[in-house]
Parts: structure tokens; C-alpha cells; sequence
């Protein structure tokens, strides 16, 4: 192929390393209102009054909105395909306040230092109440964070409101209890993994007008342009046609910008002012008052016979979703979708468990959304299985998992269809010397290595749900533009949209335009989650492209007055099979807009698939554990990745490491912490500490090609799966190392002190 599958440059690379990429901010006009939020500073209390007479009579400010000026119809902010499966249990501003920086007012002002002023001089009377902050002992707490009785559900998610559940799941095939009494080996663990931070650079902002004709435009740093309009349209109570949404470049996501947390408020103050206005979120703000992680409790049970095969698979799960219920089902869903399936010699798998409600900052997307916590889990256990048997864990796996043209008992008979993860794991051992180094060796002076491992699986989009669309023009000069609603977070999908396009059409990759995500323009795209657009996306482009090129070629045809199938394109000239007539790209596409030609050629395509095929990984990790304090310093990690076709090396290389290194910072340094209070203890990169180069040792990657069937070229997914094995790698090499079994998150030298004491 001349594009796909080659390690081109971004075609933004210059660009951004020079500084020159409009965003958010760069695009606000002169005289923008400024926006600053009134926070609350109790997890849990009702307002009973609240005075912003004095501050509205500062010169400067505009407008101070409370609950009491705002509409009153529940929403969710989760960016999610309609109808959402997250609950619509919020307000824009609300009387009962339920996490500390929760919204208590809005502030519009001439300039900060005067919103800043008018927020000093809001009096506000709090009734406090008892919050909820163990997310264990939620469903039995005296307080009700949801009490109102308006909170609504598309679906039956298995809320039981009034005891702070959020959603149950339960999923069972087979007799589990049944299948463990017969197992000859079985081992159990209960794990937590902890809530994480986005941390990606630039903060939340949004900025809004109204045009000529009165429309709202709202100019956003967003993942999810066509799902922040639907929002905005609900919480406003406006119709979306009367909304158009712009995503210009952003300064990264990591799922943090799929939920809607900055876009409603800037929206309303226009709408009341007839002004522009913008609110740009503090860091601290960002780490405060958006979400994170759900931090979760997963108890794992496995059973196997003295041979190495696994079973029985019975995970048990608790997820804290925080003040709102955000991604709060289909996060959980995840864990048990994206474990189940990866060992299926088994004869018997269940998850269940519930989402509760408490009260601390909600949580929401984040790469891996579900799949990295019930990677840690399973990974775990597996390891500790295999250390029960006395076999090698990489043995164990490759007995056990999933390959291509199996099934298990959670796909109800359907076939995966593309898997290179034994020999994922076969080029893992030998890149990290598995053979030569497992389990540890001495280095003297107190330290100790030890290597470990873990596989994984995620998802290629949501099956049956998202679909994107994509239009490609011929423009009159002979090059296209390829329209699209998806989001380019940093990763380069444009430029891997623009290969696709450039492959089928046969033309060089300078020669196409794209133009994303302007909700007035842009075809409709869910938006750039569930690793879905290489794959969902990227069939649409190659859909459109063919349909384009097709169209090309019979408009030639009649040009040339022969068939089409006589017609031969190079992607520069078009001529008969016989070489005695033809017709340039560009010429064509100057006489088709002419009054000759009638028409202007564009292709539109909708792509969505039935199936989300998963993506593999093999992790492999090798740290070294000082005796006398505990310390774990990570030498190697190894990751070798099926994503089907590799799309484009460089920028595959590029999501793979990035991934891996947030990973790594779960395993090792992140964690958003709450006092007795309610409060976040992490709300600086002082106290939240993310890994720098120095942190993270050598990171290597590889690529073990599969094809997908269903996806194009032969691709599937990459941007979340590698971040699912750091932390159960880790943790295991720890384990290889020293003999402590670490089943919190992070793995700090204190947990490791702690537990060589112990042992």
C-alpha cells in the first residue's frame, strides 16, 4: 500500500511544535465577559440562603446566576451516544450542593480580578449535612446524596436511589459456585484501584456568542462536539438547531473532555447577556470540579485444574462514582466485559456488583474506562494462580487465552475474529529476557530485581451504538476535503483519517483537506471515545473515498464518451483501458462545476459496527525494590501490541508509549486522595504526582500484526489498551522480587515496606 501502514509525520507536527494551532482561548474577541464559579466548600450541605446583592452592585460585574435563575431540568453531563445510559441527575445550579467544588453560582465579569472581587462578597448560608465518602459502606449510610425525586434513567440500570446505588450488574453464564466446588486450585484476592487524574495540559474552557442570525456558538476544548450540543440543548431548554458547537485544537483529553463540565455555564451567561463570554478552568479547578477515575473494589475468585486450565472466573465489584453518576454504568459494565472473554477454556464466569454514589468529585471517562481497573484484578489473580500451581505465568496464559476463531461464553457463539496475542507474549518473554530473568535476581547492596507480566484486552468502539459519518468532496482544483465530525486529541487521527482517504483515492496525502468537527458543517461523529475512530471512522472514510472514487471514474467515463469499467485512474489522469483518450483529475473537477458538468462530486458514508473487535497487549515489566526502604524503581517495560493493521508506525509508537506511561502512573505514583473532610488533598501537580522521564526507565514497543475482518484495512484499536498492564505487571515483578503482593494501587515504597515487615 502507498499510505496505510506507512510511518508518515503528522501532518500537523510542524505546526504544533512551532506554536502556531489555534485554540480555545486563542479564538475569544475583545470584551468577552469572564467567568468565574462560586464553589461550594462542604461534600454535603443544602443552602438556605445565599445574598449576591452586594457583589451584583460592583462596577464590572454583568450578571450573578443562582439556582433560582437557571432552568430546572435534569441532565447528565456524560458524553454519551442518546439515549444515555447515565442518569440525568443534574442541575445547572442546585440548592443541595453534593462535593466540594460543587456549583453554588455564576460570575460574569468585565475581567477576572472584578469576577474574583464580586465572589469575595457573595454571602451564602449552608445547612450542613453528614456526607458519604466510604464508598464501601455507602449503600448502608444515613445520607441520601440523590434524594430528589425528578432523577431520571433511559434505562433500567439497576438504581436503587434511595440506598446511593447507582447501577447494578450482574452477569453469570454457567454455575460459577458449582464450577470453584470442582476446581482442584483456587486461589482469591479483593483489589482497589484508586481514582486518577486526566492531568493532560490544557485545563477546561469554553467560550461562547451569539451570532448574527441569534444562534449560540460555543467554541469548546471537547471530545464530543455533537454530544455537548444535545446537552447544552437539554440543560437550556433550546432546541439544538438554534446551537452550533466548534472544537478547534485541543490540548489533550484522555477521556477527561468527554464529559461536558465547562461548556453550560459560559452557554447561559450569553444567552442571558446577549454577550460573549468564556470560562477557563484553574488547574486546580481541573483536578477539583471535573472527574477522574472510578476508583473501584473488584474481588476476584478463580479456580483450575492441576493441569493450568482456568475454569471458573467470579469477579465482584464496587465503583465509586462520586456526587453524579457519569459513565457510572457502562464504566462498571466494562470490567466484566473486557475480562470475561480473554480466558475462555472456562466453564462457568460472573460479574457482578453495583455504583454507588458519594460524595467527592464525580468520575467519568478516562482511557481504558473500566478495562484498566478489571485488568489489574484478573491480572492479578492470574499471577497469583499461577505462583499456586508452580507454572510459569506466561505458560498459563498461553494456555488459556482466546485466539482467533474462537468463541467464549460471554460472545453467545460469535467468533473472534483477529488475535495475535500468543505471539504477542512469545516476542514479550524474549524482548525482556523472560526466560534468563524470571523470577529475580540479586544486585547487591540491598537491591533486588524482579520481572512480571500481564496481558489484556479493550474494545473498537461500541458495538451497535456509535456510528460516525464522513462526506469527501472533489473540489475544483483537483483536491478533496474530507469532512468529519471526529476529535483529534493530539493523536494524530486526522492524519490517519487523511492516509485512509489518500490510499483509496490514490492521491497524495498533501492533496487532502480535512475540516473536523464543527457541528454546522461536519458530518455527525460520536466523538473521539471508546478507541473508536480508526476503526468506526476510518470504515466510514474508506466507504466514502470508494464511493467518491466511483463517481469520479463514471463522470470521466461520460467525458470520454466509453464505460466505466473502460475507465483506468491513477489518481492524477483518468483514460480509456485503450490509451487513446484521457482526462486529468484536475480538469475533470474544473468542468464538473461548470455548467457542463451539473454537479459538484461528493460521497457520504455512515459507518457503525455490530461487533467491537478487541485489541491485545502483552505488558512484560522488570523494576528493582530496594530491601531497606521499599522504593520500586521500574528498569524495562516491554509491550508488545495487536491493533490489527498498524495504520501508521510512528504514530501508533507514539499512542503506545504515551498510554503506557499513564499506566505506569497509576502503578506507581497517581492518586487522588480525599481528608476526613471531603476535600481533594492531590489538587496540585505539587501533591499529584504523574511520572517524568527520569520515572519511567526504558519503555520499548512492538507490534505483532493481526487482520480484522470488519475493520479497515484490517485495523482495530489502540489508543486505550495499552493502558492496562502497567500496574498488574508491576505488581507482580514487585511480587517476583521481594514476595509482597501489593492489591492497592499505587505500589508505594510505604506498601512495600509495610508488607516486607509483614513478612
Amino acid at each position: 500500500m502507498k499510505w496505510v501502514g506507512k510511518p508518515i509525520a503528522k501532518t500537523d507536527a510542524l505546526a504544533i511544535a512551532t506554536g502556531r494551532p489555534v485554540y480555545t482561548d486563542d479564538l475569544s474577541v475583545p470584551n468577552t465577559l469572564v467567568i468565574k464559579l462560586l464553589r461550594s466548600p462542604h461534600a454535603f450541605a443544602r443552602i438556605k440562603a445565599i445574598d449576591t446583592i452586594a457583589a451584583a452592585k460592583l462596577a464590572g460585574v454583568e450578571c450573578i446566576l443562582t439556582y433560582r435563575d437557571v432552568p430546572g431540568v435534569r441532565f447528565t453531563q456524560a458524553g454519551q451516544s442518546y439515549p444515555e445510559p447515565s442518569p440525568y441527575d443534574r442541575l445547572i445550579l442546585e440548592d443541595l450542593v453534593r462535593y466540594v467544588g460543587d456549583e453554588v453560582a455564576i460570575i460574569a465579569a468585565v475581567d477576572e480580578k472584578t469576577a474574583l472581587r464580586a465572589m469575595e462578597l457573595i454571602k451564602v448560608e449552608y445547612e450542613v449535612l453528614a456526607p458519604v465518602l466510604d464508598f464501601e459502606t455507602a449503600h448502608e449510610h444515613p445520607s441520601t446524596v440523590h434524594p430528589e425525586s425528578d432523577l431520571y434513567c433511559h434505562f433500567d440500570i439497576g438504581m436503587d436511589q434511595l440506598n446511593n446505588i447507582v447501577a447494578s450488574q450482574n452477569i453469570e453464564k454457567g454455575d460459577v459456585e458449582a464450577e470453584l466446588a470442582r476446581c482442584e486450585v483456587v486461589v482469591e484476592d479483593t483489589y482497589y484501584t484508586q481514582a486518577q487524574a486526566h492531568a493532560m495540559m490544557e485545563t477546561y474552557r469554553a467560550f461562547s456568542y451569539l451570532d448574527h442570525t441569534g444562534r449560540l456558538v460555543v467554541i469548546t476544548s471537547t471530545q464530543i462536539p455533537f454530544h455537548v450540543r444535545r446537552k447544552l440543548s437539554r440543560a437550556l431548554e433550546i432546541p439544538a438547531g438554534k446551537i452550533r458547537v466548534i472544537k478547534p485544537r485541543i490540548g489533550g483529553g484522555f477521556g477527561g473532555k468527554q464529559t461536558a463540565a465547562a461548556e453550560i455555564f459560559p452557554a447561559i451567561v450569553t444567552l442571558k447577556t446577549g454577550k460573549p463570554a468564556k470560562l477557563i478552568y484553574e488547574r486546580q479547578e481541573t483536578f477539583t470540579c471535573t472527574s477522574s477515575r472510578h476508583a473501584m473494589r473488584l474481588k476476584v475468585r478463580l479456580g483450575a485444574d492441576r493441569q493450568g486450565y482456568i475454569r471458573a472466573v467470579d469477579i465482584q465489584g464496587l465503583s465509586d462514582t462520586g456526587a453524579y453518576g457519569d459513565h457510572a454504568s457502562t464504566v462498571f459494565g466494562v470490567v466484566g466485559e473486557k475480562t470475561l472473554p480473554l480466558y475462555n477454556k472456562t466453564k462457568a464466569v460472573r460479574f457482578t456488583g453495583r455504583v454507588v454514589y458519594t460524595n467527592k468529585m464525580p468520575a467519568g471517562a478516562l482511557r481504558g474506562y473500566g478495562a484498566t481497573q478489571g485488568a489489574f484484578a484478573l491480572e492479578s489473580a492470574v499471577n497469583k494462580l499461577a505462583a499456586e500451581l508452580h507454572m510459569d505465568p506466561a505458560e498459563l496464559r498461553l494456555k488459556n487465552i482466546i485466539r482467533a476463531g474462537e468463541t467464549c461464553l460471554t460472545y453467545g457463539g460469535k467468533l473472534l475474529g483477529s488475535s495475535s496475542l500468543d505471539r504477542c507474549i512469545a516476542q514479550g518473554k524474549k524482548l525482556i529476557g523472560w526466560d534468563e530473568k524470571y523470577p529475580r535476581r540479586e544486585m547487591g547492596q540491598s537491591k533486588v530485581r524482579g520481572i512480571g507480566m500481564a496481558v489484556t484486552m479493550q474494545g473498537s468502539g461500541v458495538a451497535g451504538v456509535d456510528t460516525a459519518s464522513i462526506e469527501i468532496r472533489l473540489n475544483d482544483d483537483g483536491n478533496y476535503t474530507l469532512l468529519t465530525g471526529s476529535t483529534d486529541m493530539g493523536t494524530g487521527s486526522d492524519t490517519i483519517l487523511a492516509q485512509m482517504a489518500a490510499e483509496v483515492l490514490d492521491t497524495s496525502l498533501d492533496r487532502i483537506i480535512v475540516h473536523a468537527a464543527d457541528t454546522d458543517i461536519s458530518p455527525y461523529d460520536p466523538g473521539s471515545y471508546a478507541s473508536s475512530t480508526t476503526y468506526v471512522t476510518g470504515m466510514a472514510v474508506v466507504k466514502a473515498a470508494t464511493d467518491l472514487k466511483q463517481q469520479i471514474i463514471a463522470k470521466a467515463a461520460a467525458f470520454l464518451e466509453t464505460p466505466p469499467e473502460e475507465v483506468a485512474f491513477d489518481g492524477q489522469t483518468l483514460r480509456t483501458l485503450a490509451g487513446d483518450r484521457e482526462i486529468s483529475l484536475e480538469k475533470l473537477a474544473e468542468l464538473l462545476v461548470l455548467g457542463i458538468g451539473k454537479s459538484q462530486l461528493t460521497a457520504y458514508a455512515t459507518h457503525g459496527s455490530n461487533i467491537s473487535p478487541p485489541p491485545f497487549i502483552a505488558g512484560f515489566a522488570e523494576v528493582e525494590v530496594d530491601w531497606e526502604t521499599g522504593k520500586v524503581e521500574l528498569i524495562d517495560y516491554v509491550a508488545v501490541v495487536d491493533c490489527g493493521t498498524v495504520m501508521n508506525a510512528n504514530l501508533a509508537r507514539i499512542q503506545a508509549e504515551g498510554g503506557l506511561v499513564q499506566g505506569i502512573g497509576m502503578a506507581l505514583y497517581e492518586d487522588v486522595r480525599y481528608d476526613d473532610k471531603g476535600r481533594m488533598a492531590t489538587d496540585s501537580f505539587m501533591q499529584y504526582k504523574i511520572p517524568c522521564r527520569q520515572d519511567i526507565g526504558q519503555v520499548r514497543v512492538q507490534f505483532e500484526e493481526s487482520y480484522e475482518p470488519t475493520g479497515p484495512f484490517g485495523a482495530k484499536s489502540l489508543g486505550e489498551v495499552v493502558i492496562n498492564t502497567p500496574s498488574p505487571a508491576i505488581a507482580h515483578a514487585v511480587y517476583n522480587a521481594v514476595g509482597v503482593s501489593i492489591t492497592s494501587l499505587p505500589i508505594t515504597p510505604e506498601k512495600v515496606f509495610r508488607g516486607l515487615g509483614n513478612r
